[in-house]
């Protein structure tokens, strides 16, 4: 494998003509790349106040082996490489002069391009604190019973709640971030469809996000219960409701990812059909610290 196979690019709809196939055939291993692809391809990278974006395609005979995004200053982050790729891409990197604050993705190829850099920088990578587990949904099995109450789709003008609703979640996972009117466009808040569970008295106690169809999948993401609500169902409810609705949205894969972290989290979503796809890991690069991805439910 040669350093010269990978080819970088800077403009997300050069990418996506090159490499869209590619991530399309295993949407659920490159939901991130397909995720985050499709909202600078709509939005900007400005709108999520990082640098000028850097896409990577590994060809080889004509044929899309992986590919990688970054948007500075987060992780880099590839799709499954194997090692002799993890090493070509860092050599690769190495070569122009990147700095990178640490990389993101599953657990194997967290390892080796972080392993591929320090052999390049003797920089000593550090498994950072946020290991996620990425599911996808076999058979939907509901709760049963499902608590009392019903699902409630939110709207444009349910926006203060959706906001309300998705800084409480964003304070409870430790993410630096803003909800607020004026920063809300430029979050990755603003392109999810969102459903409450209220109880039979109308009042909200948990709230689930997914994301647009995109390659033919969709991601569940966020959820959230506030604490003192926990341990009645809600998550399991509210989960179940935006999983039928991605499904009626004609996924074909639903994915999700759990914070490893929260045994609870993990278990339910098993209970009601979710298999692991893989481990994801994040390593530092550098002695820098990067942003951490979050997902799951709290």
């Amino acid at each position: 494998m040669h350093p010269d196979d990978w080819h970088l690019a800077e403009d997300v709809d050069d990418f996506l003509a090159r490499a869209g196939g590619f991530l399309r055939s295993r949407p659920g291993m490159h939901v991130m790349p397909l995720t985050w692809a499709e909202r600078v391809r709509t939005r900007g990278a400005e709108a999520f106040g990082c640098g000028t974006p850097v896409y990577g395609v590994l060809e080889r005979a004509g044929e899309v082996r992986a590919a990688f995004y970054r948007l500075p200053p987060r992780a880099l982050c590839p799709t499954p490489l194997t090692s002799e790729q993890a090493d070509a891409l860092a050599a690769h990197l190495f070569a122009l002069g990147h700095t990178l604050p640490a990389v993101s993705a599953d657990h194997s190829t967290a390892t080796a391009f972080a392993e591929a850099w320090q052999r390049r920088t003797g920089l000593t990578p550090k498994l950072r604190d946020t290991q996620v587990r990425l599911y996808r949904l076999d058979t939907l099995t509901p709760p049963d019973p499902m608590p009392a109450g019903r699902a409630r789709v939110l709207g444009e003008e349910d926006l203060d709640q959706v906001m309300f609703w998705c800084g409480e979640f964003a304070k409870a996972v430790g993410e630096d971030v803003t909800i607020d009117a004026d920063s809300w466009a430029g979050t990755r808040y603003a392109d999810k469809r969102y459903t409450l569970w209220e109880t039979p008295d109308g009042t909200p106690v948990s709230i689930a996000g997914m994301n647009p169809l995109i390659g033919g999948q969709i991601q569940v993401d966020i959820v959230y219960t506030p604490a003192h609500l926990r341990g009645r169902g809600y998550a399991a409810a509210v989960t179940t409701e935006v999983s039928r609705a991605a499904l009626a949205a004609g996924a074909k894969e639903v994915v999700l990812f759990a914070d490893l972290a929260n045994p609870t989290s993990n278990a339910l979503y098993q209970r009601l059909g979710y298999r692991t796809l893989t481990d994801w890991a994040a390593r530092g690069t550098s002695r820098g610290v990067g942003p951490r991805a979050r997902g799951g439910r709290r």
